[in-house]
């Protein structure tokens, strides 16, 4: 079972908790609401996993407010959120606005038809119209089995639910699997965007490979009534090259039929992690995957955010320039994010960054992501499992808390 609850204790936010037995709940309920107040705390509706588990749930974390985003953070609250990035100006940079159709995809070759999906995108959902996306995207079914996916949360074996959450939390779009998205297709298509996943690497092949597969075509996306096709390209991987060939051919066909296109820009080579260090999420590798995709036309890139840096040294492979690492960038995470940003065209192409997996503190690590990517010149988050591997009004209000910080003026680019 889980019980989440928010305490100022130190400016460090308390995430999840988990206990078996109703006596154990109880005794750690009354601990908290000494420390919080009651107010902090609503008992769930139903117990969850049998009677004898009882859950209890944030319900007035306030993330609209400054301070409460500062307390997340914690002792990274100075340093993120003063920040002054020295490497990339933001005057360079493409920056996000409520004009970014007419700024700036609109200089583009897209046609009339991808600009009006475009449009629709960015204005959709809590985010409509502030040059901000936030994004739900739910094909971990396929890509880590949905035994494993849903078992937190069964519900969302129903596709229904699925799109529900997309629209409770308030996203600008939902981004599923043809099955998944077709299943509602005619009662939800014309009210939120979806974003049809056009490959997936399937988990059932033994010995596992990473080889993604296209599950249907562009076409059937856009009889859907889908605004914009998804597809995962792993750079690095013995397969890449098919994929890039691939997914280019998908994207310009997408395009000819009035559709955005969306690249999961993701590393995949076991000779990324060197010496106990994954460098799949380095600035300088992710960032040349950045760089791949605007290249074949994808009108957006999600990425994973970054976490380590100088990728190309350690591995030993690539061109690298030394100023890549010691002007363009520095061990910052707003300034590994930056170079992310500045590999997509400077910003003309937008950046979200991925929420990671599900853990023990899934509102402040989300927060913190959103804040990384927004100050660095980002154009939002895509979250999944944080959002959805829980009961449906938690995962909404952890997106709307994700959308709070690129509503807040006070957080600014960097």
């Amino acid at each position: 079972m889980r019980i989440e609850i928010f305490v100022r204790i130190e400016k460090r936010y308390i995430g999840i908790f988990r206990f078996g037995a109703r006596s154990g709940c109880q005794k750690l309920q009354a601990e908290l609401e000494n420390l919080a107040g009651n107010n902090h705390f609503k008992r769930s509706e139903k117990p969850i996993f049998g009677k004898e588990y009882i859950v209890f749930m944030l319900s007035n974390v306030d993330t609209t407010k400054t301070s409460v985003i500062e307390e997340l953070l914690g002792s990274e609250a100075e340093s993120l959120l003063q920040h002054e990035c020295k490497t990339i100006d933001k005057k360079v940079l493409h920056l996000p606005g409520g004009d970014v159709v007419n700024r700036i995809y609109c200089d583009s070759d897209r046609k009339p038809q991808v600009l009006r999906s475009l449009q629709q995108l960015f204005g959709t959902g809590r985010l409509a119209n502030t040059g901000y996306l936030s994004i739900l995207p739910i094909d971990q079914g396929i890509e880590h089995s949905a035994g494993a996916s849903f078992a937190p949360n069964p519900a969302y074996f129903d596709p229904e639910n699925i799109v529900k959450l997309a629209i409770e939390g308030g996203c600008n779009a939902v981004a599923s699997t043809f099955g998944v998205l077709g299943s509602v297709a005619r009662k939800y298509a014309h009210k939120i965007p979806f974003v049809v996943k056009l490959n997936h690497n399937e988990l059932l092949t033994y010995p596992n490979s990473f080889k993604q597969i296209l599950f249907g075509t562009v076409r059937e996306a856009w009889d859907m009534g889908a605004i914009a096709v998804g597809a995962t390209i792993y750079f690095g991987s013995e397969d890449s090259r098919r994929q890039i060939v691939e997914i280019a051919q998908a994207f310009h066909e997408a395009h000819e039929l009035g559709m955005a296109t969306i690249l999961w820009c993701y590393a995949r080579n076991d000779a990324f992690k060197v010496d106990g260090v994954d460098y799949h999420t380095a600035a300088d590798l992710t960032s040349q995957a950045n760089h791949l995709g605007v290249t074949i036309e994808a009108d957006i890139i999600k990425q994973k955010l970054p976490t380590v840096n100088g990728a190309f040294k350690k591995i030993g492979f690539c061109k690298k320039d030394e100023r890549m690492y010691t002007e363009l960038s520095s061990d910052h995470p707003i300034d590994l994010c930056r170079y992310q940003v500045a590999n997509c065209y400077m910003g003309r192409m937008g950046l979200i960054n991925s929420g990671g997996p599900s853990g023990s503190n899934d509102l402040a690590d989300a927060v913190r992501t959103a804040v990384i990517n927004k100050r660095a010149g980002g154009i939002g988050l895509i979250c999944g499992r944080k959002a959805f591997q829980r009961p449906m009004e938690e995962g909404a209000r952890l997106i709307h808390a994700i959308q709070d910080v690129y509503l807040n003026h006070d957080i600014t680019i960097a």
